[in-house]
């Protein structure tokens, strides 16, 4: 305990030990029904700060977990440190160049915020409070990702501090493998403090949610295969079959448009031919109103949630998805890919060549719950046309890297982390297996 009683005097953000007050609050992860045990946890104040703990975690013989909050959390932090990087904050926006710099803490929505402002967008994904930095370092998958590919992929640099304490800056050309692994084979190489990563224009966009009650389900999984079918890149679809609790169940088509409003229409006709639905939010919006789209919670909460690969949506997979109601899940949701997530990636996962992603969500609100949604995840997924891979963004809390990678890439990842952390002083939230 004497060792962790100097992390005090090693850092000047603050620190939460063990009985302190606010300590529970100060570890908890996003996903409340993840129990996150750490040894400490402390709040770096800055990218000196961050470089000052490692230092000392490392003499202490101390292991170092970083999460801005806490998605992604798996609980595999017994006897760990572990450091909240919210603090690191800014946001810097070279229009001229359509590049940013973010620093570690910096949710996707306040990214989305400073560019929009210059007609510009990042690649943000359905939330706008999960961290820039935790995505790419997961891959991440983004509504625009169908016209520019992984998160990772735009990443032009990473501000780290190694496992020796040292400030770095990481490019493709001054450090090839480290920036290789950092983009999308996890946390577990090195402290991100900040990243360097490339902007896009976003002069039109149009986009939202339409919704019918679940009776019309067959009729809307058949418009969005359709869809689906000739989308042109610019176009991202998602389908999703609800039910929420207190209400009945629903299905939605969830939409995004880098283009005009006219143009969407006319890809999206097949949704007109369908009976009125309940609601339709469908419009001309900027890239930070996003997250109105599919409206996920903005605040920590519980959830159980299995993601999947989808080899096809064929006749046999739609059956399969409809026969059974979808409680005790909340969400049943198909994400359509392709487009250049099929393409080449200098990037540990590669291209994403399964055409969908399938996402199972439940809520445990007690123990019979959780298991139902767990044996409901499994069966779902065992029946369905599922690859065996998956993103690391999408890794449950069960799961490790071995689900999301080949043996191949595994092994090129240990040897990374054998050449940036031999000693071990970080851990992941999905830590390289050894």
């Amino acid at each position: 305990m004497n060792t962790l009683n100097t992390l005090r005097s090693a850092v000047r953000g603050r620190v939460w030990l063990p009985g302190d007050p606010g300590f529970d609050a100060s570890r908890r992860p996003w996903n409340l029904a993840v129990e996150q045990p750490v040894a400490a946890v402390a709040e770096a104040a800055d990218a000196d700060d961050v470089a000052a703990l490692v230092r000392h975690a490392r003499a202490a013989g101390l292991t170092v977990t970083a999460q801005p909050n806490g998605h992604g959390a798996t609980g595999r932090t017994e006897g760990a440190v572990l450091l909240r990087t919210r603090p690191l904050d800014s946001v810097e926006i070279d229009p001229a160049a359509r590049r940013a710099r973010v620093g570690a803490g910096v949710s996707s929505g306040r990214l989305q915020a400073a560019a929009a402002a210059y007609g510009l967008t990042g690649l943000p994904g359905s939330s706008p409070v999960v961290s820039v930095a935790g995505v790419a370092l997961g891959g991440g998958l983004s509504w625009f990702g169908r016209r520019h590919g992984w998160v990772s992929d735009g990443v032009m640099a990473f501000e780290i501090v190694d496992a020796e304490g040292r400030q770095r800056r990481v490019t493709g050309d001054a450090d090839p493998g480290l920036f290789w692994a950092l983009r999308g084979g996890g946390g577990d190489f090195a402290i991100v403090t900040a990243l360097e990563l490339s902007l896009h224009p976003a002069p039109h966009l149009w986009g939202g949610r339409v919704l019918w009650p679940a009776e019309h389900a067959p009729d809307v999984v058949d418009a969005y295969r359709r869809i689906t079918a000739a989308a042109p890149d610019e176009l991202t679809v998602w389908l999703d079959l609800l039910h929420f609790p207190g209400s009945a169940p629903m299905v939605a088509v969830d939409i995004t448009y880098l283009g005009e409003e006219a143009e969407a229409r006319d890809l999206l006709a097949p949704l007109d031919r369908l009976p009125l639905p309940l609601s339709d939010t469908r419009r001309i919006m900027r890239v930070s109103e996003l997250g109105s789209i599919t409206a996920e919670p903005t605040d920590p909460g519980a959830g159980s949630s299995r993601a999947e690969l989808l080899t096809a949506l064929d006749d046999t997979t739609a059956k399969t998805l409809l026969a059974d109601p979808v409680a005790p899940l909340m969400s049943v949701q198909i994400r359509h890919l392709g487009g250049a997530f099929a393409r080449p990636s200098d990037s540990p996962h590669g291209p994403l060549t399964e055409p969908y992603a399938l996402y199972l969500f439940g809520v445990p609100a007690d123990p019979a719950t959780a298991e139902a949604i767990t044996a409901r995840q499994r069966t779902l997924a065992e029946a369905l046309p599922v690859s065996g891979r998956k993103p690391v963004t999408f890794l449950g809390p069960g799961e490790s890297l071995a689900d999301a990678f080949t043996p191949a890439v595994l092994e090129r990842l240990r040897d990374v982390k054998r050449r940036h952390d031999p000693h071990g002083v970080f851990r992941g939230n999905f830590p390289v297996p050894s």
